[in-house]
This record gives C-alpha cells, sequence and structure tokens, in this order.
C-alpha cells in the first residue's frame, strides 16, 4: 500500500454515510458505492466517515466491516479523506480495527469508547488510557474520540477527557454528543486551550445551528448521508459570521430534524434510509434486526418534513445558492 496522507486536522462537514442491505439484509455492495460517489460528490465536504452508527456497524461483522473500508478507499481513493469508526467491546479487536484501517489506506479513526464502560469505566480512567494505548501502539493514524451523552454513562469525564488528549498526540478531534449546552462549551473551550489544541466536531444534530455557534470546528453526522450540502452552507455562513444566512439554512434543516431525530431516537438512520429512497437516490431501504422499517405512517411524515424543507431529487446533494 503506498503513503497515504494522514488526516491530521479534522474540521469542516463530515458525513457519516448510511450502509444499503438487500431483501435478504445481506450488505448491497452496487448500492453502498453509489451512496459514497453521491455523498462525496458534495460541494465542501471535508472527509467521509464510515463503519459508525449510520452504517449501523453493531450489526456488521468484522468481515463486513473490513470490506466497507477496501470498497471506500477504491471509490473514494484520496480525493476524499476516509475516517473508519472502531467500534468494539474489545481493546484488542480495536487495535487490530485500527490496523486493518491503516494498511487499507485510511486516512483516519473514529474511537468509540467500548460499551463494557457503560457500568462505571468513568470512574477508571486508567481503563481508557489502556484503550487508546493499545490503538496508537498498532497505528500511527489522527484519532477522533467519540464523546458520549452524559446519561449513557460512556462519556468520559471532562478531567479524563483532557488528560487524554495530553497523553496521546493521535487525538486531533472529538466528535462531541455530550448534550449538555453547558458542557459543550466548557469542552470547546478547554480543548482549544491544550498547549496542543484538539477540536471540537459537533453531532448535536437536532440543535447544529446553536452547537456550531458556540465555536466547533465542525461536525460529524450521520444526516450527511442525506443533507450534508445544507450542512456545508449552515457551516460556512457561522463561520462568516452571517447570522441571517445562518438562521435561513437553518429554517431549511430543521424539518429534517424532525424526520430524522423525533423519538425514538434509535429509528434515525432507518429515517434516513426511507429519505433517499423517497428522493429517488435509493431503489429501497432495509435495517438488519432489533431495527425495524418505519411505518407507513411515519415514512409519509417523512416524505412531507422533506417536502417542507425544499429537498428534491433535483436538490439533493447540489450546492446551496
Amino acid at each position: 500500500m503506498a503513503s497515504v496522507r494522514h488526516y491530521d486536522n479534522p474540521k469542516g462537514v463530515i458525513p457519516a454515510v448510511l450502509m444499503p442491505f438487500t431483501a435478504d439484509l445481506a450488505v448491497d455492495e452496487k448500492a453502498y458505492r453509489k451512496h459514497l460517489a453521491d455523498v462525496a460528490g458534495v460541494e465542501g465536504i471535508s472527509a467521509i466517515t464510515i463503519n459508525g452508527h449510520a452504517a449501523e456497524v453493531a450489526s456488521l461483522t468484522i468481515e463486513e466491516q473490513y470490506r466497507a473500508i477496501a470498497v471506500t478507499k477504491e471509490v473514494l481513493e484520496e480525493r476524499v479523506p476516509t475516517i473508519v469508526a472502531v467500534y468494539t467491546n474489545s481493546t484488542l479487536e480495536a487495535a487490530r480495527i485500527a490496523r486493518k484501517a491503516q494498511d487499507e489506506g485510511a486516512n483516519g479513526l473514529l474511537v468509540f469508547p467500548p460499551e463494557v464502560m457503560v457500568l462505571g469505566g468513568y470512574l477508571r480512567p486508567e481503563m481508557a488510557r489502556e484503550h487508546f494505548k493499545r490503538i496508537t501502539d498498532a497505528s500511527d493514524l489522527p484519532i477522533i474520540h467519540y464523546q458520549f451523552p452524559l446519561n449513557s454513562n460512556l462519556a468520559y469525564p471532562l478531567p479524563t477527557l483532557l488528560e487524554l488528549c495530553n497523553q496521546f498526540s493521535s487525538i486531533k478531534a472529538i466528535k462531541d454528543n455530550c448534550g449538555d449546552g453547558n458542557l459543550h462549551e466548557r469542552q470547546i473551550r478547554e480543548l482549544k486551550a491544550l498547549d496542543r489544541p484538539v477540536n471540537t466536531l459537533t453531532t448535536h444534530s437536532s440543535w447544529l445551528l446553536g452547537s456550531l455557534a458556540l465555536g466547533c470546528d465542525g461536525l460529524l453526522s450521520g444526516a450527511g448521508s442525506v443533507i450534508a450540502n445544507l450542512q456545508v452552507a449552515l457551516f460556512r455562513a457561522v463561520q462568516a459570521g452571517d447570522l441571517h444566512a445562518a438562521k435561513a439554512i437553518n429554517d431549511r434543516i430543521y424539518p429534517t430534524v424532525r424526520a430524522f431525530y423525533d423519538h425514538p431516537l434509535l429509528d434515525m438512520h432507518n429515517r434516513m434510509k426511507e429519505a433517499l429512497v423517497i428522493l429517488g437516490r435509493w431503489d429501497e431501504a432495509h435495517v438488519r434486526p432489533p431495527l425495524m422499517k418505519p411505518t407507513p405512517a411515519e415514512i409519509e411524515k417523512i416524505r412531507q418534513c422533506l417536502t417542507r424543507a425544499g429537498l428534491t431529487a433535483e436538490t439533493l446533494y447540489k450546492k446551496v445558492a
């Protein structure tokens, strides 16, 4: 494998792509390649994340995850950086995934905390340190750490988060989903104040304008699989300090928040798949159990929300005027 560029400064708009399945719930590689090309074609995105929540990674075998890395690099090459999510309860497996991602030419990693930490890992910061040590021993790819909501028990307390960023120079950014505006702003400020500043990428997709306005360096969101062009326009408006334009773009995004992020939240990516069918980009939408297809009434709600957002087959993925 030829040398590839590391994505050392994760910022801007980074969509997390979905994973299409066939009716018999096999990975639909042809549809996945097309989806990658569609999202990669959005003017202004910074990178693409694969094998994350949006891709239903919990239901993907390790072989399917590895194949997704290879296919993604075939499609994107070095035109758009590839960030590979590292999602596993095993630290040893996490190190193997990180090594495989690097060997396949990935440009960065999105590291999830092991879900076993929900039982009290926040009380044992040495476990988090060991997790990152094993990963960074196996790979020198830049890392985006996924900071979970506080109420999940998977979030690292701020002192632990800052300690990890100081100890592991590979950590370049945080995908922040803490869900608390006060903590969110404090994290942004304290991460920027480190001797080696660390970026904040928001994934607060249901209050994106407010989150970006607090000083985030970008966003990493599954909704980018559908509305990356609107996210680019919003991010640019916020960066330019143009509140009037930002509010107007946010008004277009807001119906998609209701389409994707209403309760129950676990259906968010199912709904995004249905949106792409409605908009003519996908032929069909299938999810693996325990996720289930939305009801006809909910699919109709998604259709109406997309109409209110002004999304059509013609405007999807196109630059926002």
